[in-house]
């Protein structure tokens, strides 16, 4: 099982759509926003809460049938957490790939692009309270029951790999952004 995570506007999707199918060979991508947009495309916030309840039910069913997939969440909720020890009693490896952003001024500002190009809107203020919840959650949450994880700065066209922890252990391969991402989860919001 596959966790793709970043707060809004980090390149989710995005990146999914290349790293899942070519480079995990994972072709069960299960996605509320795509979902949402399949059940009303001009107003997807209007049915979002029926697509996350099929996007669960999608997650159950590949479950049953010992079936590789992927799911994409900001982690701003513990929703997941359940899932994931469920998930590996089923005998799944969990693998978080989190997708960083340096602030959510950026994340608002991609988001904001988006929507020029036809995609979907997220109002500025549940993108911030989604960024630091979801740093938040990273650490005290997610990263330590995933069986592995990776954290890439998406900043840029080449997204760079900041740390890891993997069968080797923890390796970090760009201390100050691995000593921000840290502060972030730490602050108070």
């Amino acid at each position: 099982m596959y966790i793709i995570a970043g707060c809004n506007g980090a390149g989710k999707t995005t990146a999914s759509y290349t790293i899942l199918p070519e480079i995990l060979n994972c072709k069960e991508f299960v996605n509320a926003d795509n979902i949402a947009a399949g059940l009303s495309p001009f107003n997807p916030s209007g049915v979002a809460l029926e697509a996350g309840r099929i996007m669960l039910s999608r997650i159950n069913e590949l479950m049953n049938e010992s079936a590789d997939f992927a799911l994409e969440t900001t982690l701003s909720t513990r929703s997941y957490v359940f899932l994931v020890k469920k998930a590996q009693l089923s005998g799944y490896k969990v693998s978080l790939l989190y997708f960083w952003l340096s602030s959510p001024k950026i994340a608002i500002e991609r988001v904001a692009k988006r929507v020029s190009n036809g995609g979907h809107n997220i109002p500025a203020d549940i993108i911030e309270r989604r960024y630091y919840r979801g740093i938040k959650n990273l650490h005290q949450l997610y990263m330590p029951i995933c069986d592995e994880w990776t954290l890439v700065d998406n900043m840029d066209l080449i997204p760079e790999v900041i740390a890891k922890n993997d069968s080797f252990g923890k390796t970090v391969f760009n201390d100050e952004l691995w000593n921000r991402i840290i502060q972030q989860g730490h602050e108070k919001r």
